[in-house]
């Protein structure tokens, strides 16, 4: 066999080792339907790029699939069409990220396509002019959209000068900006096989995975050169920020310090958000800002952990005659939750909802791939897949009483909004 493989005992995982450059995988071998996606990560994402050429990661991602090798993007794109062959690319705070999705009687098709994508992209001018057109039209929308406003306005309080201070979109200034050499530098510098994750899942065997794996990404540089990312902790706690906007509705978003996702207190956090805001009806949020004070047609909270920081954070839209009532309902609810927990009902529906959800997160390829590679990239182990709902169903009511008042006491909550919010 290509590769060498073993099984694990979680959901059929196989760890699969290219023969050639010894690349690392996660295959789930799956026969119903002849149907393959990848799914893969390098290190490195927004936080990588400075602050005067922010979003050029985002222009990268957006140019990778726009012309490669021989094929321009237009020659690039009908090759894709011809076999129905699904290839695309994004980014986030910390990670570059790329799919493919092919029948599997046009793998070799595939793999060849995603072989020139990742390592020939052209970079052509009139490709990087379109993309960075397309990027200004969205910042033009984003400076009236009080959704962006008040997610930059947080985001600019909480983190300053640090790379997650900055927009991965960037500024009409910073898009401007951007080289072919900036692409063309930061590419160098993530796309290494050192960070990369990936996962496959689909009908294909660990020898034909393999050799994908080596086709794809051997030709790639064995280290990449990122920078050092120094840790963000969220400032300006117990301020408010607003963004005037001559509108009727104020846009809400607030936020603490969470807890890091490798915290043995991290899936307590997880259990505790879910009781005041984890985006269900049970949710105390839900319940007390829009069924019996009709508030707000939606509000969440959320716990989150970046590669530099964690934080706990949430939102909601309002009318502005009535922001300040709103906020005050949270605050409220969340000093509640911090001094006497939640309930045994709670409790025991919040666990319930987190173990019996999780399956849903796995019910297509597309999404077990982008699972797989996702915790790869987490620093997680396969074991992890059998792990988690272990972990949740093991919290008890005291520990989520001591990880409420670890999130909340004593602190008071980043605000920001946009608006015309009365009374902030």
């Amino acid at each position: 066999m290509t590769g060498n493989a073993r099984t694990t005992r979680a959901a059929g995982v196989q760890m699969v080792v290219s023969p050639k450059a010894g690349i690392e995988a996660w295959l789930v071998e799956d026969y119903a339907v002849p149907l393959i996606a990848f799914d893969f990560a390098f290190k490195g994402g927004h936080a990588q790029e400075p602050a005067s050429k922010a979003g050029a990661v985002t222009m990268l991602s957006a140019l990778l699939d726009e012309g490669a090798g021989g094929l321009d993007s237009g020659a690039f794109h009908r090759a894709l069409d011809d076999k129905a062959v699904e290839i695309s690319f994004s980014a986030d705070r910390d990670a570059l990220h790329g799919r493919m999705k092919t029948l599997t009687r046009h793998l070799p098709a595939a793999v060849e396509l995603l072989r020139l994508a990742v390592n020939e992209p052209r970079f052509d001018a009139d490709a990087i002019e379109r993309v960075r057109s397309q990027m200004i039209a969205g910042l033009k929308r984003d400076a009236k959209d009080p959704d962006a406003l008040a997610g930059k306005a947080w985001r600019e309080a909480a983190f300053g000068d640090h790379p997650y201070g900055q927009s991965g979109r960037g500024t009409l200034d910073s898009v401007n900006a951007v080289t072919r050499d900036d692409l063309l530098g930061l590419r160098a510098s993530m796309m290494a096989r050192d960070t990369l994750k990936i996962a496959a899942v689909g009908a294909l065997s660990a020898a034909a995975l393999g050799e994908a794996l080596d086709a794809v990404f051997a030709p790639l540089p064995a280290r990449g050169a990122l920078k050092m990312i120094p840790r963000a902790e969220i400032a300006n706690l117990g301020t408010r920020h607003i963004v005037d906007l001559d509108v009727p509705q104020s846009t809400i978003r607030f936020g603490l310090p969470g807890i890091d996702r490798h915290d043995p207190d991290f899936w307590i956090g997880v259990v505790v958000n879910h009781v005041l805001g984890g985006g269900v009806f049970s949710a105390r949020l839900f319940k007390e800002v829009r069924e019996k004070r009709g508030l707000a047609y939606s509000v969440h909270s959320q716990l989150s952990s970046f590669d530099h920081t964690a934080m706990f954070s949430g939102g909601t839209s309002t009318k502005n005659e009535r922001a300040a009532e709103s906020l005050a309902v949270i605050e409220e609810e969340i000093a509640k939750l911090c001094a006497g927990g939640p309930t045994e009902e709670e409790l025991d529906k919040g666990k319930k909802f987190l173990i019996g959800s999780y399956a849903l997160r796995f019910d297509t390829s597309t999404k077990i791939a982008g699972n797989l590679a996702g915790l790869q990239s987490e620093g997680y182990s396969v074991d992890f897949l059998d792990e988690r709902n272990e972990r949740i169903r093991s919290v008890t009511m005291e520990e989520t009483k001591r990880v409420g008042r670890r999130l909340f006491e004593g602190r008071k909550l980043l605000v920001s909004a946009a608006g015309r919010p009365r009374g902030m």
